[in-house]
């Protein structure tokens, strides 16, 4: 059974880095583009970044575009979120997730399009 596991949250000062790990088991994700979504208390979830697994291809949402970086380690079975410049609005429970590639911008910035999600990891940027 597919499954994802994300690791790497914490609290960090406004202006830190994390990196936030995702390891996929249970199934191949060489046709899958895998994504990073966040969801803060009382507001929706949103697109932060996306890699298809087997290209260099990536995507990000506009709020974190230039301090954000997602990459893969496809060895390690690991997608990765390098978070710099972490800003205090950052903070929220960061999920990753795996979707069948679609190579469409919309279709992956859309939670509503993955098939397997993992538990979550909370971010906390404060001083």
């Amino acid at each position: 059974q597919a499954q994802l596991v994300e690791s790497g949250g914490g609290l960090v000062q406004p202006g830190g880095s994390l990196r936030l790990s995702c390891v996929a088991t249970g199934r191949t994700f060489s046709n899958y583009m895998m994504a990073w979504f966040r969801q803060a208390p009382g507001k929706e979830r949103e697109f932060v970044a996306v890699i298809i697994w087997s290209e260099s291809s990536t995507y990000y949402g506009d709020s974190v575009k230039g301090r954000f970086t997602i990459s893969r380690d496809n060895a390690k079975n690991t997608v990765y979120l390098q978070m710099n410049s972490l800003k205090p609005e950052d903070a929220a429970v960061y999920y990753c997730a795996a979707a069948r590639v679609v190579y469409s911008r919309t279709y992956a910035a859309t939670a509503d399009n993955y098939d397997y999600w993992g538990q979550g990891t909370q971010v906390t940027v404060s001083s």
